[in-house]
């Protein structure tokens, strides 16, 4: 299925890209052109998406060679190869943006979530990502965040039973919400509330959450509430959340921070195709 899916969405981004084929390529080089090149890093960073980007041009030409050189996960610096390529040279032309594309946004997500990593290293506080996900690339984005060393909070709304503000409106009460809950899923499945002060973090701690959200809180109202909280119940803190303020929440003692920032406003790696004379 995960296969299947990549498969899915290269197929997508190479029709956007070539509708009608490469006539820059297709009518300027000859057909039996040979080519190499290397994917190289122009920066530093965390690589991600590395087979995606093999998919891609084996897509296009099932007789391309691609070495890879560096694997997802793997740290780079500025000049590192990432991948050795030779194939016919309109072939690998035609690949190159699309590739580029899935390899450079995919590793800009995991060097952000390794520099939150690292900002909580020898924390116990756990880095996870949202749904705050580019529509149809949520698997891959998400697989990004794990190549930088952080966790996947939910992928989807089927996996666990997350009750929000606005749920919280609609029911009533946080008690409530716990309450039907835990009446109507299924026995394992997880539930957690968002909260946005101490009596509202009280209610959900007294209802039976596994999962307590402090959503928004300044940092002396959650220093607050984990004097109640701490032992008790999981303490997810999301909101606001920064490289510069990351340590300070990670020392009140919470498990995990949610950082929508990891695929919503993360900067693409700087990563290109060069061609060998």
């Amino acid at each position: 299925m995960w296969r299947k899916n990549i498969d899915a969405l290269i197929e997508a981004a190479l029709k956007e890209d070539m509708p009608a084929g490469d006539i820059t390529s297709e009518n300027i080089i000859p057909s039996d052109s040979i080519s190499r090149a290397f994917i190289v890093a122009k920066e530093e960073g965390v690589l991600a998406g590395i087979y995606v980007a093999e998919r891609v041009m084996k897509k296009i030409d099932r007789t391309v060679f691609f070495g890879i050189q560096k694997k997802d996960g793997e740290k780079l610096k500025r000049g590192d190869k990432i991948a050795a390529l030779e194939g016919p040279s309109v072939s690998l032309l035609k690949g190159e943006r699309t590739a580029l594309n899935f390899l450079q946004r995919m590793s800009g997500i995991a060097t952000i979530t390794h520099k939150f990593v690292q900002v909580l290293e020898g924390k116990k506080t756990q880095v996870l990502d949202t749904r705050k996900t580019t529509p149809g690339l949520r698997n891959l984005e998400k697989y990004a965040v794990r190549m930088g060393g952080g966790m996947n909070h939910r992928s989807s709304l089927s996996d666990m039973v997350m009750i929000k503000d606005n749920h919280i409106k609609i029911v009533g009460s946080i008690s409530e919400a716990v309450c039907a809950a835990k009446k109507k899923t299924k026995p394992g499945i997880k539930i957690e509330v968002e909260t946005t002060d101490r009596e509202e973090a009280e209610e959900a701690l007294n209802s039976g959450a596994d999962i307590v959200m402090l959503d928004n809180m300044p940092l002396s109202g959650m220093r607050e509430v984990m004097k109640m909280l701490g032992g008790k119940v999981l303490v997810e803190v999301s909101g606001n959340i920064r490289l510069s303020n990351a340590s300070k929440i990670a020392d009140l003692g919470v498990d995990f921070i949610s950082v929508g920032a990891l695929t919503h406003s993360y900067k693409s790696l700087d990563i290109s195709m060069e061609f060998i004379d």
